[in-house]
């Protein structure tokens, strides 16, 4: 088969690297890509924000699938286009996207779908702010309502940082703070049918020990050792299933990724939030433990054939991801400076996020300039693998985090 897919980050050279493996699929198209992705697949630069032009290169290809990767085209619509095309499409429609394009929608469907989450408050002034802010006490989570690539989320001690970050979006989210280890785990949906992939844990702060301001994510590990043993059959019971049925029942049925951040609080499972597509880091360590076809998987999910789909396989190997940033993420990004000494080793993927070809030469464009995965038999041979290339490549000022999946590496040793 023909794959269209979207996007341009680490994510999607991941997927373009899954889907590549998958020997049904004869000819892979990205639209924009990056200069990792062409060297795997065929590239065209589309503006991903223009759902006519995408249309325009799906029916040209004359593909049978398009697999949207950010959320910008999903709130934007794009999967409903390409549906009116008969197109075969893995990504929700406008309207079920609003599960991560809206916190205050996602937390009114997980209420009526009796899925557990925190307690919170939908706020549009400052006095509703203060006094939600009160309700709660420290720590306080200030979330903005609208996209915000991952950095619209504060949790802080200071009630005037949080009320400051408040003012910042017309509708912000206030809610409890969950305690507990956090996990995300991911489901393909075909509308009525879900199917749970395998847990992993991505790190938010930019600094290490988990200081620093939130990012998109630093790194992420899977599988997770310390996890309980039923925890995917838990989610699929509490949360994903009973989401899914509500988004159907609701005339929004979801097809695509359903992406849910959870809390393992004292008090059980939490949700904390709901994406709509592949998360980033995390695919950057489940592509390459996928044994599972996933363009057939992708496939069966945008034409809803997932009910006799079959459990999905994967490798028994570990997987480190690391990412690479450039100086001054996540409050700035220095741009536009050589990147080298890019090597890899049969243990090791890298995956371009933030980079450009100028004249030949691979430079920076972006905060997270390239995402670093090591494989092995258990989590420190896969976080050795990942340091040890990470190590090696130059990118003057970048920064990365030295200690991703290192207590759970100690941990699963003294086990």
């Amino acid at each position: 088969m023909k794959v269209l897919l979207i996007g341009s980050g680490g994510r999607e050279h991941a997927l373009a690297s899954a889907l590549i493996r998958d020997t049904t699929v004869e000819q892979l198209h990205v639209a924009p890509g990056n200069p990792g992705i062409a060297g795997i697949a065929i590239c065209h630069p589309v503006d991903i924000r223009e759902n006519k032009a995408i249309l325009e290169l799906a029916k040209k290809l004359s593909v049978d699938l398009v697999v949207i990767g950010p959320e910008g085209p999903l709130v934007n619509a794009l999967a409903d286009e390409l549906r009116k095309a008969n197109i075969a499409t893995f990504g929700p429609s406008k309207a079920a996207a609003q599960l991560e394009g809206s916190k205050h929608f996602a937390k009114q469907v997980m209420r009526d779908a009796g899925v557990p989450t925190g307690k919170s408050f939908t706020c549009t002034n400052r006095a509703e702010i203060e006094r939600a802010l009160d309700a709660f006490g420290a720590p306080y989570v200030v979330k903005h309502d609208g996209l915000a690539q991952g950095k619209g989320v504060v949790v802080t001690q200071d009630r005037a940082m949080a009320i400051e970050h408040a003012l910042l979006a017309k509708q912000v989210v206030i809610e409890e703070f969950l305690d507990g280890s956090e996990v995300s785990l991911f489901g393909i949906s075909d509308g009525t049918t879900i199917i749970a992939m395998q847990p992993a844990q991505d790190f938010k702060r930019a600094l290490d020990g988990d200081l620093g301001p939130n990012t998109g994510g630093m790194g992420a590990y899977s599988p997770l050792p310390w996890a309980p043993d039923d925890i995917m059959q838990e989610v699929l019971e509490k949360v994903l299933n009973p989401t899914i049925k509500e988004m159907a029942a609701s005339g929004t049925p979801f097809v695509g990724l359903l992406y849910a951040g959870l809390a393992l609080t004292t008090k059980g499972l939490k949700v904390i939030e709901f994406n709509v597509r592949f998360g980033d880091p995390e695919t950057q360590v489940l592509a390459p433990r996928l044994k599972t076809p996933l363009g057939q998987l992708l496939l069966a999910a945008a034409t809803g054939k997932l009910e006799n789909f079959g459990a999905l396989d994967w490798s028994e190997q570990s997987a480190v991801t690391v990412v690479l940033a450039s100086e001054g993420y996540p409050n700035s990004s220095e741009i536009g400076k050589e990147i080298s000494a890019i090597e890899t080793n049969p243990n090791s993927f890298v995956f371009h996020a933030g980079t450009q070809l100028v004249d030949g030469a691979l430079l920076s464009n972006g905060g997270r300039v390239l995402a670093i995965t090591g494989l092995g038999t258990d989590l420190t041979q896969a976080r050795d693998a990942a340091y040890r290339t990470i190590s090696r490549i130059s990118l003057p000022g970048s920064h990365y985090r030295s200690d991703i999946a290192l207590n759970a590496s100690v941990a699963e040793k003294g086990n």
